[in-house]
């Protein structure tokens, strides 16, 4: 009886150190997979962030300074404003497409010139911009980070921008092409006269195509990790695929 007895306290025991075995197992695992909130700090998530926006100016905001770079790319192409839309239609539909093509390619080649020459501003602008939660940044939608810089920046630029779109529409006779453009509108009967403010429209149009360029980098980097090419961003981000 007691040799029976002593058998069962071993079965026991061995189910026992097996049973905590793999309960420490299935432990540790799940602290692995926890965000390790004393090894990543503010600091460290802040410069992981400015330079996911530096990337997005390198690689793709850069695209946008080149010819066409804002012209015949559909995600940011600058289309007339609301007011001209009538215009454009009106003149292609007799016959002056070619004409309407020349005040949409000049629109656009002022926002190319305006990101060509505020390009280093806003990259001071990024390493100047401070995060005061950047855990809650880095944890939050695929563009929060570029939302932030946009709040922090958007009227920096804007004055940057804006007298750039000047003096690009004064370079290439642009005052000239949309009053002629708007003049041989004016002059279809049974049309209203229209003159909105083509720079403020454009530098508007400009600092949104810049915003969505670099949010699409940032995107790029939070889902895919072949993205992440330094070791700050790769120890960053992985805290935020941890939170998936």
């Amino acid at each position: 009886m007691k040799l029976i007895y002593n058998k069962e306290m071993r079965r026991i025991l061995i189910l026992l150190v097996v049973f905590q075995f793999l309960g420490c197992a299935e432990l540790q695992q799940v602290v692995n997979q926890m965000p390790q909130a004393g090894t990543i700090g503010n600091n460290e998530i802040a410069l992981g962030l400015r330079e996911a926006l530096d990337m997005g100016i390198q690689k793709q905001v850069s695209k946008l300074t080149q010819t066409d770079g804002f012209y015949k790319n559909e995600m940011v192409k600058i289309m007339l404003p609301q007011e001209l839309q009538k215009v454009d239609k009106t003149l292609r539909d007799i016959g002056l497409s070619n004409l309407a093509d020349e005040g949409l390619k000049i629109l656009n080649r002022a926002a190319e010139d305006a990101v060509k020459e505020a390009t280093p501003i806003f990259v001071d602008a990024v390493k100047g911009i401070t995060f005061a939660d950047a855990r809650n940044i880095l944890l939050g939608s695929d563009d929060a980070a570029t939302r932030y810089l946009t709040q922090a920046t958007q009227n920096q630029l804007y004055d940057k921008f804006n007298p750039v779109i000047k003096q690009s529409f004064e370079k290439v006779g642009a005052d000239k092409i949309w009053s002629n453009l708007i003049n041989r509108y004016n002059a279809i009967p049974f049309t209203s006269s229209v003159n909105p403010d083509l720079t403020d429209y454009v530098t508007q149009e400009a600092l949104e195509g810049v915003y969505s360029m670099i949010a699409l980098e940032e995107k790029e980097i939070r889902t895919k990790t072949a993205s992440r090419t330094s070791a700050v961003l790769k120890r960053v981000f992985a805290l935020q695929d941890q939170r998936n």
